[in-house]
């Protein structure tokens, strides 16, 4: 499949998708909760807007929570060699050429504009990055004005008959590079560009202004926005200190509980600002100390570690020591091989996308080895699958054993504190309730 017929449907191209899919879905992420799917509307002309930082994991997010087909626009660069490009096509990827690419390779997004309209047409969901590039801050920047063009101009060409839809998705990982992680995706209301065709037709230039303030307000809205530079780092780390225990709620998700926060602070700022100054201080203190002493906010907020529960949970590790074993041989394949390799990119907010890439790649490799050996091995067939269905699972669950066993650890830790009253621990225990005071009582406002 090429970019002629992209927004066809391909047998391949399901397949694959599924495949990795899955993956995504149940192995590189351990949860994945999904906001607003009704604001999708398959009979609609769909243009999908989610906020980008971290790469490749931002397209990925919206593909695997969405529908069925979705083409991408991405940087033309990428598509430079035609083995590369052939692959893009297949993955429903087009190119957009920039000036920095060439004068004259602008000419080529005539064509690209043309089989935009084909998507569209086709209704099969066009996805546009409006921030452009990538970083790696929870933060909205200044929105590129080209979604908002390809909407209008697509519009113009079909007489106005398309009435697209532009859906604002919001992107939240728990972790930018961490395996295992939580990723939420907030889909918005769908922004009715026809809303603003009388206005392009007066004056396009303000219809694009007008069209992009509105969507970038609407994305503001389902995704964390700390707009403090001055305060970035204490307000992003405050949302572990307070929420990080909510990661995995899907009734009331973490996502949301930091946008109130982030906005009783906001309005704080305005009204208290020497308690927000206060809070904001204390977030960074709390933040090194934990870190100085290998403390995390789990164990700070635990009042007791019995020392008779620390050694029962040591003793019941024993027997699950050899299934921990057992499920490193999945873990090491496809989870601490990619890791090593993604630590060798210089940009950070690449890595899970290379770790991504790399562990679906060894999948391909080595899971059906993995089967082959399990039955060659193996007297019967049922055997061999059965212990084959195995790896995953005691990989799972020596996942868990080692989340356990640092815990346990944490807890010792906690206790040998105590024990030689460490004075930075206490300070760390006195600043932390006072952060978690002042932060309900803001919170408990009306």
């Amino acid at each position: 499949m090429g970019k002629e017929n992209i927004e066809k449907y391909s047998v391949g191209y399901a397949l694959v998708k599924t495949v990795t899919g899955f993956w995504h879905n149940n192995i590189f992420y351990r949860r994945i909760i999904v906001l607003g799917r009704e604001n999708i509307n398959p009979d609609d002309h769909l243009i999908f807007a989610p906020n980008h930082q971290n790469a490749l994991m931002d397209a990925l997010a919206v593909l695997f929570t969405s529908r069925d087909r979705i083409v991408f626009l991405a940087r033309a660069d990428i598509f430079k060699k035609k083995l590369l490009a052939s692959i893009l096509y297949f993955l429903k990827i087009l190119p957009v050429y920039r000036i920095r690419d060439g004068f004259s390779s602008l000419k080529g997004n005539d064509e690209i504009f043309t089989k935009t309209i084909d998507v569209l047409k086709s209704k099969t969901g066009l996805a546009i990055l409006p921030e452009g590039d990538h970083a790696g801050f929870r933060r909205l920047r200044q929105l590129k004005k080209g979604i908002c063009r390809v909407a209008f101009q697509s519009e113009e060409a079909t007489d106005y008959s398309l009435n697209i839809k532009i859906i604002p998705v919001g992107l939240e990982f728990s972790h930018y590079q961490r395996f295992r992680q939580v990723l939420t995706v907030a889909y918005g209301k769908p922004i009715e560009v026809s809303q603003f065709v009388d206005q392009y037709k007066k004056s396009p230039e303000r219809a694009l202004n007008a069209l992009r303030e509105k969507l970038s307000s609407e994305m503001k809205r389902i995704m964390i926005h700390i707009a403090s530079e001055e305060d970035y780092e204490a307000i992003d780390e405050l949302r572990s200190i307070i929420n990080g225990k909510f990661s995995d709620d899907v009734k009331f998700p973490k996502l949301l509980r930091d946008r109130v926060l982030i906005e009783k602070l906001n309005s704080l700022k305005i009204s208290g600002p020497s308690s927000y100054e206060r809070i904001c201080m204390l977030s960074l203190k709390v933040k090194q100390a934990a870190t100085d002493l290998r403390i995390n906010y789990r164990l700070l907020e635990k009042k007791k570690h019995p020392l008779g529960w620390l050694i029962a949970g040591m003793v019941s590790l024993i027997p699950g020591f050899p299934i921990f074993l057992y499920g490193n041989i999945f873990n090491l394949t496809f989870v601490e091989l990619p890791l090593m390799q993604s630590r060798k990119i210089k940009d950070p907010q690449f890595r899970s996308s290379i770790s991504y890439a790399l562990s679906v790649i060894l999948a391909f490799i080595f899971v059906p080895l993995y089967l082959i050996l399990s039955l060659i091995l193996f007297p019967t067939w049922w055997i061999g699958l059965l212990v084959f269905l195995t790896l995953p699972v005691s990989w799972l669950i020596g996942w868990n054993y080692r989340l356990f066993f640092h815990r346990l650890v944490g807890g010792f830790r906690v206790r040998n504190y105590i024990k030689r009253h460490n004075i930075k621990f206490a300070q760390l225990k006195k600043d932390h309730a006072e952060l978690s005071s002042l932060v309900a009582g803001l919170q408990n406002e009306k």
